[in-house]
């Protein structure tokens, strides 16, 4: 695995190699955080811990550079922890295993965590590197981002000595992004007293899987399939016709992914076990269908289980499924300026049901307040109905485009003069951390830039190899450029 260390340039793939072999999935840190201590010893610069647990690197202006603006390198320290179904790894314990794929970088059968582990490469690189001319330059690699930005969301303020804040968590290269999507997880919830079953019923644990999933901000304008929303109609079919009832369900594991799975387990007469099994080929064939171009591995198919003890109430098996079905998914509008980027969506991440308890839980995102209010309500009506308590956590909002920044027109200024062509100006409906960070120190120039990387939040994340030199050439020089204060 040693030859990703090697690749160009090897001061920023070298140091991406070196976090790979350290556990990092969100919610689990402390490994991730000591290593970054101790880098920065090694290389003798400046570093600690802040109270929002994110890892702060100083580093002094070069002789005779003190008087430029401060620059702020920001990345996040965090990946998401998703693997494919055959996959041992334990996110908590195991290195993950990146390999050559031609002219990409990938992981074997898990996420590679270039989201936003190349950031972080190279903010490594900019401090280690003593040859770099530069201003004061700060490191801000931040906690948790994937779950809820909660890092940069306990920034504390007053800290950042910066004038400038250059974001190294954006997915194309010769894009500079310069606004982004607020967002919010929604949570509804149901507690219920299961109700015995039919010991004489057949169970079924039926599984939809192999889709492609996805970033629910970067890839939710695809039309790639959500495994719950695909489930919900024939799991609704199954009931209605086929006297199926409803045992457990579990779709998703990130709000910020796109369910590419979702199974549930149900019980029937088992005079109906042969005809809901032609039902799933039927349906199989349907998504195949409808899904053509965008969807290639879908799979969908039903195990017999034992029956189980406890069932939902079929009331609230039917309130579930209903508010299921209704829930909204997927683009609600695009911006109406800018009309090839969405404005408003939501993603209906995660169901588990079982054991007495339900929750649906979603990340809802837009770039105006108002919509993302609206679409909040939009989902809160859905669950009401189906008599569900509605929770809303970790509300971020938006960051405003600033088409003048002096950063920006800098930034496109060398990456013209290295490539010949001029750099695209974009605003994302991901979430990025600039708008959480800007709202405590709102005096910064604000500019996301990165190299490529394709899927990330699935086991098909991969970075283009080609695009991280020219990434780290722009960066240099833009920290040589950099105007004084």
């Amino acid at each position: 695995m040693n030859e990703i260390a090697k690749l160009n340039p090897e001061c920023v793939w070298s140091n991406f190699y070196k976090l790979t072999q350290v556990p990092r999935p969100s919610g689990h840190l402390e490994k991730v955080q000591q290593f970054l201590l101790d880098f920065a010893r090694q290389t003798g610069v400046e570093a600690f811990i802040d109270e929002g647990q994110n890892v702060v690197m100083r580093k002094p202006a070069s002789p005779g550079m003190e008087n430029r603006k401060g620059v702020i390198l920001q990345a996040h320290m965090d990946m998401v922890p998703q693997k494919s179904p055959e996959s041992t790894h334990n996110f908590e314990t195991d290195p993950i295993q990146p390999w050559i794929d031609g002219e990409w970088v990938k992981a074997r059968n898990t996420t590679l965590g270039a989201d936003n582990g190349l950031g972080v490469a190279a903010i490594m690189a900019v401090m280690e590197d003593k040859t770099l001319r530069h201003g004061p330059v700060e490191a801000l690699i931040t906690a948790d981002e994937e779950t809820g930005m909660y890092g940069a969301n306990d920034l504390p303020e007053g800290m950042l000595k910066g004038d400038i804040l250059l974001n190294l968590d954006s997915e194309t290269w010769g894009k500079f992004v310069i606004g982004s999507a607020g967002g919010i997880d929604v949570t509804a919830t149901l507690d219920y007293k299961e109700v015995d079953t039919d010991p004489e019923d057949a169970a079924l644990r039926v599984t939809l899987k192999g889709l492609r999933g996805g970033h629910s901000g970067l890839e939710i304008h695809e039309g790639r399939g959500n495994a719950n929303k695909l489930m919900v109609r024939f799991v609704r079919e199954a009931i209605e016709d086929y006297e199926a009832r409803l045992a457990s369900w579990h779709g998703g594991n990130m709000r910020n992914a796109i369910p590419f799975k979702a199974e549930v387990v149900i019980t029937l007469p088992k005079e109906n076990v042969e005809p809901l099994r032609e039902l799933i080929a039927d349906w199989k064939a349907d998504f195949e269908d409808e899904y053509k171009g965008i969807e290639s591995g879908i799979e969908f198919f039903a195990e017999e289980v034992d029956t189980p003890k406890t069932q939902l109430p079929e009331e609230i098996q039917d309130n579930l499924v209903d508010a299921i079905y209704a829930c909204h998914n997927g683009v609600l509008r695009m911006i109406p300026s800018y009309p090839e980027v969405v404005e408003t969506s939501s993603n209906l991440a995660i169901i588990d049901i079982e054991n007495g308890t339900a929750a649906l839980k979603i990340l809802a995102r837009s770039s105006r307040e108002d919509m993302k209010d609206y679409i909040v309500k939009t989902l809160e009506s859905c669950f009401n109905m189906a008599g569900m308590k509605v929770e809303t956590a970790g509300s971020y909002g938006g960051w405003d485009p600033n088409p003048d920044s002096e950063t920006l027109h800098l930034l496109l200024k060398i990456y013209k003069e290295l490539n010949g062509e001029d750099g695209i100006i974009q605003v994302d409906h991901a979430g990025l951390e600039c708008s959480v960070i800007l709202g405590k120190y709102p005096h910064l120039d604000v500019v996301s830039l990165g190299p490529t990387m394709k899927s990330p939040h699935t086991t098909t994340e991969r970075a283009l190899i080609k695009t991280v030199e020219p990434f780290w050439t722009l960066l240099k020089k833009a920290l040589e450029e950099m105007p004084v204060k």
